[in-house]
């Protein structure tokens, strides 16, 4: 176990918050709620950012960007929109400050106050009034990539701050069936960048009209299950049938000639996958990344006590570097290097992961502390003894066992292999996990037993009820998560009515 890090067993909670601090992802900031993304924190969103952006792109989404600020009045155009957002809103009143005897203060009443984005249906379907007026003109496919603000009052790194980022798609479409397979289309991008890319399994679902986004028709969303039994809403899909095309007047001139509102759709997800990243995969040591989408895959760590060993050593290690990335690769980053202590090398394509060798003037066992509790998949430590074998050792952040290696065997097919290796034992990890913390419960009692004492994803038949929910809620803290999408079939009966029962839903206690 390292030493700045509080193991799972011991609390949970903090063992979280402790990774963090040790891989310097982010801290709290002077304003309550809300957190600074250190730069290796946010390698992780840039890297989450790339895949997503691509996949959207290969659906036929492009990016735009609305504006921060959002008048009062679009909020109240919609009722269950403005219900659901409206004790979260922080709210601009004022256009400036100015000195005074006392210090500064605001002045400037605004004529309407504004508020700062929770979301932005409502100022996207604005601008889409302006913009749609035929069938031709459809669909809009639109994703922005964007900050937003909820005044949260309880707040965790990731999981839950004031001030968050995120992607929101915007869509509306001509037909009711199109903004219905838009819905369910996001749904699967994100289940397959979750699952493929931070070897994250997920249940697709459905939500019930309790747990639904504020102003939808229809939520849809992936859940994840955290090593500690607690479900994590990893994204969300929603189709908003035709009420902000109502509110806002979305409307286009049909193939009949007659004037049609549109149907909308949003969908988003945020940094709070960087938490479910966190939560599945890392261990008392510190941050566990899945290779596919670590920033830095590879560390190369000279290991030498006297200045005679050293040139050897380095040789070395540069040598091993051209055997990974290629000597283009490692003579541009040799020129880019400067004074700096960390020659940074591009892996493969695309020029986001890096092999870094670390030429810092410290202890080996403090660069490997260091590059352990970053989550970095692969390390290779060279020493003089190796140096005069050919060889290398090989350690595995997964299984932190040690391979002896030559060096002749290195590659960047040979680092795509054990990259591709890691990612899939990682999700099968986690995948085992998931289904050995899944049970299937026959009545109400059996619910709350396996809530209070096993935590972790509790199916059954249910008819969704929000005030049954609630009861449920206030009795067990657990809540429906989703109807997932792979129904049984046939009929069941309701562990809280009694009554026949058509769908099986999941219950767990969440973040």
């Amino acid at each position: 176990m390292a030493k700045n890090i509080t193991t799972r067993e011991q609390d949970y909670n903090q063992w979280y918050l402790d990774v963090i601090k040790a891989a310097q992802l982010a801290d709290y900031s002077p304003v309550r709620g809300c957190m600074v993304i250190r730069p290796t924190g946010y390698a992780l969103w840039e890297a989450i950012q790339g895949d997503l952006d691509a996949r959207f792109k290969a659906t036929g989404h492009t990016n735009a960007y609305f504006p921060l600020l959002i008048p009062v009045s679009f909020l109240q155009k919609e009722a269950d929109h403005v219900d659901g957002f409206a004790m979260e809103c922080a709210v601009v009143t004022h256009s400036g400050l100015e000195a005074s005897e006392d210090g500064l203060k605001v002045k400037g009443e605004l004529a309407e106050p504004l508020v700062v984005r929770p979301t932005s249906e409502t100022v996207i379907g604005h601008m889409y009034s302006q913009w749609i007026q035929s069938y031709r003109d459809l669909p809009v496919l639109l994703n922005q990539w964007a900050n937003v603000m909820r005044w949260e009052l309880r707040t965790r790194l990731f999981l839950r701050t004031a001030e968050f980022l995120w992607q929101e798609g915007h869509t509306a479409h001509e037909t009711a069936e199109e903004a219905q397979e838009e819905t369910l289309k996001m749904l699967d991008v994100y289940a397959e960048c979750v699952e493929e890319f931070l070897a994250v399994p997920v249940i697709k679902g459905q939500k019930t009209e309790s747990e639904k986004f504020p102003g939808a028709d229809t939520t849809y969303c992936i859940e994840a299950l955290m090593q500690d039994g607690k479900a994590l809403q990893a994204g969300t899909s929603h189709n908003l049938g035709q009420n902000f095309a109502k509110a806002f007047d979305i409307g286009f001139l049909g193939r009949d000639n007659q004037r049609h509102l549109c149907w909308t759709t949003s969908w988003g997800v945020s940094t709070r996958l960087i938490g479910a990243l966190i939560m599945t995969h890392s261990d008392d040591e510190g941050l566990v990344l899945p290779p596919r989408m670590a920033p830095v895959v590879c560390a190369i760590v000279p290991i030498y006590r006297k200045e005679g060993e050293k040139e050897q050593v380095m040789e070395a290690c540069r040598n091993m570097l051209v055997s990974l990335c290629g000597i283009k690769a490692v003579e541009q980053a040799e020129s880019r290097l400067g004074n700096r202590d960390q020659l940074a090398v591009f892996f493969g394509e695309g020029h986001r992961q890096q092999v870094i060798l670390d030429m810092r003037d410290t202890k080996p066992v403090e660069k490997h502390f260091y590059w352990e509790q970053r989550g970095v998949p692969f390390r290779l430590e060279v020493g003089p003894r190796d140096v005069a074998k050919n060889a290398c050792v090989l350690k595995n952040r997964l299984s932190r066992d040690k391979e002896f290696l030559q060096q002749d065997e290195l590659s960047g097919s040979w680092l795509e292999n054990k990259i591709e290796a890691m990612q899939s034992e990682l999700f099968q990890r986690a995948q085992t996990r998931t289904e050995e913390g899944t049970c299937f419960v026959d009545s109400y009692e059996e619910l709350k037993k396996a809530l209070a004492e096993r935590s972790g994803f509790v199916r059954c038949w249910f008819n969704p009820d929000v005030d049954n929910e609630q009861k449920i809620k206030e009795e067990t803290k657990g809540t429906v998560r989703c109807i997932p999408l792979d129904q049984p079939g046939g009929e069941g009966t309701c562990i809280y009515s009694g009554e026949p029962a058509k769908q099986q839903v999941i219950f767990a206690i969440a973040y």
